[in-house]
């Protein structure tokens, strides 16, 4: 994932070279060897797992919406609803999780939260699970990754309103209202499998429905009130979603077949760990797509000798993030270079295989 802002993308940089990129994507990616049995037992998903976290975020969603809507009126209701946006704008990290199908071992508990997650974070279930499917096949690539989230030469204004969801969301709800009205262009149609289109189709019509509902009550109440619930809060409350996810790839290399170049790892406290759903390790997420959020930690540890260094903390990440971000406004080939290391794993050891 990029669990990014949904803007889609990138175009080559000035003097790109068509022959070295296809020579690029021939290549085979990077593949981080770890025991097999610590692989295997990294892989295995659990309910349990599961439902302690997205349980613990539903109680809190719940929470947090209550006493906001108690608080409607008041001033009270500016820190109410701040909190209850930013835990409901979490959905887009667990949409993410959710389209890798690991987060539980039930199928139908991972279907369900990601067609809510997916409702709630403005990202039509069906045509993310196999957009999201190119990001991770071409992560980073210019011109074939459409989850590119910085476009080469740096444009400012697009990442400042994102924090508020003008560019991604707006551009996906004109999406949603095309698709519901089964205007679906060549693009999409490349990718999106022709037994998936009247689904998707159907999908933006509850979508819409929903939302439809939600305005009628809206006017029937005379009050803003039932719209600061639904999709809304994706707008008032994306802001930290949009902090976390820049730091996945933003100012690195592009067009490389080795996650390590293009993708970070930082660490960050357990109360946005648990909103982000640990896709602070975005590196190792991306190396091993298949392992479940809950054991992306021990992944971590299992390989870190593998990989660059992970970044202490978020403010060091922006710290060296932003002046390439700057940079790169004037000179696109410019990217934050990455030490990898020499040590290589032990001898018996298994090499893993891409997984998307």
């Amino acid at each position: 994932m990029s669990a990014t802002s949904g803007v889609a993308g990138g175009t080559p940089t000035p003097g790109f070279d068509d022959k070295a990129f296809d020579d690029t994507l021939s290549q085979q990616w990077y593949q981080p060897v770890i025991p097999r049995a610590v692989l295997k037992e990294l892989m295995k998903r659990s309910d349990a797992e599961g439902w302690r976290n997205f349980g613990l975020w539903l109680v809190l969603l719940l929470a947090s919406g209550a006493v906001a809507a108690i608080t409607w009126g008041t001033w009270w209701a500016v820190p109410a609803f701040f909190v209850y946006g930013t835990i409901y704008s979490s959905s887009d990290a667990r949409w993410h999780e959710l389209a890798h199908g690991t987060p539980f071992k039930s199928r139908w508990a991972n279907d369900f939260f990601y067609h809510l997650s997916s409702f709630m974070t403005i990202r039509e279930g069906y045509w993310w699970r196999w957009s999201h499917a190119r990001h991770h096949t071409h992560t980073y690539f210019q011109s074939r990754d459409p989850e590119i989230q910085v476009a080469r030469p740096t444009k400012v204004w697009p990442i400042v309103i994102d924090f508020f969801g003008l560019m991604g969301c707006t551009l996906e709800i004109g999406k949603v209202v095309r698709h519901a009205f089964g205007r679906v262009d060549a693009a999409t149609d490349a990718f999106l499998p022709a037994s998936e289109k009247p689904k998707m189709i159907w999908s933006c019509r509850i979508y819409l429905a929903v939302v439809v509902c939600t305005i009628t009550l809206a006017i029937a109440m005379r009050s803003f009130l039932p719209l600061m619930f639904v999709w809304t809060p994706r707008f008032y409350g994306g802001w930290l979603h949009q902090l976390l996810g820049l730091t996945q790839h933003a100012g690195l290399a592009v067009n490389v077949k080795d996650h390590r170049l293009n993708t970070r790892t930082v660490y960050m406290n357990p109360v946005f760990r648990f909103l982000y759903l640990n896709m602070n390790y975005h590196l190792e997420h991306h190396l091993l797509p298949m392992v479940p959020f809950h054991a992306l930690p021990r992944l971590h540890e299992a390989i870190k000798d593998q990989l660059p260094a992970a970044y202490p903390s978020l403010y060091a990440a922006y710290r060296e993030m932003l002046p390439a971000l700057w940079k790169q406004r004037s000179d696109p080939q410019h990217v934050i270079e990455r030490t990898l290391p020499g040590k290589r794993a032990e001898q018996g050891s298994f090499t893993a295989q891409p997984n998307v």
